[in-house]
């Protein structure tokens, strides 16, 4: 059986393909189309999946896709009758409507020539249920607590369960306008980051204040003896206005989140190009505190509801790898579970597995331990990309290659690293990454300044064996998909000042020699060169999506100032 899976008019829109309950591949549409967040249709990607797996379209038995607009139905009409929001925002809703009740047309349309032969069905998931099977049913656990926290999807912004087998059991949800994701977005765009997902920025701006503006965020966010949470929807206007979306084949963009009353309790908000002054350090951090003490409040409600020792995680505030690293001390869950793609693009891996396992109740098989899930280039496709370049290179062995690269990045070059399978999700994990020495403090105003072009405050991450992560970190626990956010420990702090961010913590990437073996090799080559066994890893891009192929690689190799290009076995240097 094949199964499509598709998030299609939302952020991130993406595909893969489940045959017979194990996952063959996945892309998000953004790293074919080249633009940050793509939403829309995925086309580019249902063609490369399909491809890929050699799969033709009539073959195909479901698509699955993450979103259901008749979800909440009732509820969503009450509110349009009692609320009338503004008419370009309802225009907006029945067009994004209209689009997914069309999927199908859509897909006739990408594969005209074979519409007599198209077999498939279409389910429809609601869009929580799908964040809670892209986490659980692809986990190493057999049963779990479940949540998925984000800004909206379907009328819900957080949904709790319990995941056990083959199901999923709803336990409560949270429904418009209360939502931990729009608070954040909304104090996101306050503090002048307006584009669609900046609230990282914010994450790493937060090390660099304290949390002294915390009482007035609890008069925004106040949480509830139900182990959930409420807006004062005062601070907002999406509860009275509506919030104008685009969602239709191009990046993403949000309207405006607050009101002037979050103005009048915090002060002006920053204007462009304004200078990030110690007030909006700490507004930032008192954010990032405010989101946590809600957050740990629903995952302690939750243990006390389920009495698992297993949580997965899923939604868009799932990347906030800052509180799931404090999950252990803070929580009583002893197991935590983050998949590599935990925001909307994983919504297609969630509404394929959800019809797999929980509909048609198959049993589980796979466990996603991997993030290596899109596309790959043989030395053909390499050489045949390089013609156009004109650059001189070598081919390596892979003993040559790791002992040579490892010396170039110890001796303080820049190195693109591009091997193997893309990773699936927003994190570079080895295989599309920028590799530079954690040693030397001053790589952190290189990259900026030669390939990243990014605001000073943000963190670069380690990648560190994950046999010695305990030797380095303060926790021991593996993060393979970088997930979480560690304290680096004090005493090796100074070794590695270029990945040690400002309070001291690295949001890290434990490297399995039996999940990526070449890139473990490399740090490890690296360590018997400088005893260091971490390298600072950084996505391999410039203000765009991450590099997908041979090509997008090249471009930004040429045109920023990295030293070293590795294309698989292919050595490039500019030196």
């Amino acid at each position: 059986m094949i199964i499509l899976g598709i998030n299609a008019y939302h952020g991130d829109s993406s595909a893969c393909l489940v045959k017979d309950g194990q996952l063959i591949c996945a892309i998000e549409e953004e790293r074919i189309r080249r633009v940050k967040h793509w939403a829309g249709f995925p086309s580019e990607s249902i063609k490369w999946c399909l491809g890929f797996a050699n799969i033709a379209p009539e073959k195909i038995d479901y698509i699955a896709v993450s979103r259901n607009p008749i979800s909440k139905l009732p509820q969503k009409a009450l509110r349009a009758f009692c609320k009338r929001p503004k008419f370009s925002f309802l225009c907006e809703r029945l067009e994004n409507y209209k689009k997914l009740s069309g999927i199908y047309d859509n897909f006739l349309e990408v594969f005209a020539s074979k519409d007599k032969n198209l077999k498939a069905k279409i389910y429809k998931v609601e869009h929580h249920r799908a964040h809670l099977a892209s986490s659980f049913f692809v986990s190493p656990f057999d049963e779990a607590a479940v949540v998925s926290v984000d800004g909206f999807g379907d009328f819900v912004s957080a949904m709790t369960g319990i995941g056990k087998a083959g199901q999923i059991k709803v336990l409560a949800d949270v429904e418009f306008p209360h939502s931990l994701g729009i608070f954040y977005s909304a104090l996101t765009q306050y503090l002048g980051f307006w584009n669609y997902g900046d609230e990282y920025k914010v994450m790493g701006l937060s090390a660099f204040g304290k949390p002294v503006f915390l009482e007035q965020m609890r008069k925004i966010v106040k949480l509830k003896k139900n182990g959930f949470f409420e807006l004062d929807t005062t601070y907002f206007l999406h509860d009275t206005e509506g919030v104008e979306m685009t969602w239709l084949n191009a990046a993403p963009k949000m309207g405006k989140l607050f009101s002037d009353k979050l103005t009048q309790l915090l002060g002006e908000p920053r204007k462009e190009n304004e200078d990030l002054s110690q007030r909006f350090q700490d507004i930032a951090a008192s954010l990032q505190a405010m989101y946590e003490e809600a957050f740990f409040h629903i995952l302690e409600h939750l243990y006390k509801k389920t009495g698992s020792e297993n949580i997965c995680l899923s939604g868009g505030c799932s990347q906030n790898s800052l509180a799931n690293g404090k999950i252990y001390e803070k929580t009583k869950f002893k197991n935590v579970y983050v998949p590599p793609a935990g925001h909307d693009a994983g919504g297609a891996i969630g509404a394929a597995f959800y019809l797999w396992n929980q509909l048609l109740k198959n049993p589980r098989t796979f466990v996603m331990n991997s993030p290596y899930w899109g596309p790959d280039f043989d030395s053909n496709m390499i050489r045949s990309s390089m013609q156009e370049f004109q650059l001189k290179f070598e081919e390596l062995n892979v003993n040559d290659l790791t002992k040579r690269v490892a010396q170039n990045i110890a001796d303080g070059k820049i190195v693109g690293w591009f091997q193997g399978r893309t990773e699936w999700g927003p994190r570079a994990l080895g295989n599309r990454s920028i590799l530079v020495d954690p040693r030397r403090k001053e790589m952190q105003d290189i990259l900026n300044e030669r390939i990243k072009k990014r605001e000073w405050f943000r963190p670069f991450a380690p990648s560190i064996l994950m046999e010695k992560t305990g030797d380095w970190f303060e926790n021991s626990q593996p993060v393979p998909f970088m997930e979480k956010v560690y304290r680096v420990k004090p005493e090796k702090r100074e070794a590695i000042p270029a990945v040690v961010h400002g309070d001291g913590t690295g949001r890290l990437q434990t490297v399995d020699p039996a999940i990526n073996p070449l890139y473990h090799k490399l740090i490890s080559e690296f360590n018997s060169l400088t005893g260091v066994p971490v390298l600072l890893n950084t996505s391999f891009n410039e203000n765009e999506p991450i590099v997908n192929a041979p090509k997008d690689a090249l471009d930004c190799f040429v045109r920023v100032g990295m030293d070293v290009l590795v294309l698989g076995n292919i050595y490039i240097s500019k030196g």
